[in-house]
C-alpha cells in the first residue's frame, strides 16, 4: 500500500469513524488528497427550537469534514481554528453534504475551505479553518 493510500484510508476510517461523528451519524462519502466530503441526514435530535438544524450540528459537519481532509496530508492533523457563516435554512430530512477542500499548505499549517449545501444543491453554510500538522506524530488507533 502506498502512503497517499495508507493516509487517505487513516482519514476515512480512523478519523471518518471517530466516536462523535459516529454518534451524530456523520457519514465519510469520499477522501482524496487534500478533500474530503461527508453527509448527514439530520433527525429530530439535530433540530433546534425552531425545527431546523441546529448551528451546531451544522459546525459539528464542517469541523469533522476538516478533520477528515487534513489528515489525508503527509502529518496527522487537528484543526486548531475555525469560522462559519450559516446562509441559509437547513431543514430537517434534507441530506447535507460537507466538501472540504485544501487552499494552503506549509509544513505545519493548512488552511481548509467548507461548502455545507443540501440535497438541492441549495448552500447552507460557508465554513474555513487552519489545521496543524505535528511532523513525526504517531496515526491515531480506532478507540475500542
Amino acid at each position: 500500500m502506498s502512503a497517499l493510500s495508507e493516509r487517505l484510508a487513516y482519514a476515512r476510517r480512523i478519523v471518518g469513524e471517530d466516536p462523535v461523528a459516529t454518534l451524530l451519524g456523520i457519514q465519510v462519502v469520499a477522501v482524496d488528497e487534500g478533500a474530503a466530503t461527508v453527509s448527514l441526514l439530520p433527525q429530530p435530535h439535530h433540530l433546534n427550537s425552531l425545527g431546523r438544524v441546529h448551528g451546531s450540528t451544522l459546525y459539528a459537519l464542517a469541523d469533522q469534514a476538516m478533520a477528515v481532509a487534513a489528515n489525508t496530508l503527509e502529518n496527522p492533523a487537528l484543526v486548531v481554528e475555525s469560522h462559519i457563516s450559516f446562509l441559509g435554512k437547513a431543514e430537517p430530512e434534507r441530506r447535507l453534504l460537507a466538501a472540504a477542500r485544501l487552499r494552503n499548505a506549509s509544513r505545519k499549517l493548512s488552511l481548509w475551505e467548507v461548502e455545507i449545501s443540501d440535497d438541492q444543491g441549495r448552500l447552507v453554510a460557508l465554513a474555513s479553518g487552519r489545521g496543524y500538522h505535528s511532523a513525526g506524530a504517531p496515526l491515531a488507533a480506532k478507540p475500542d
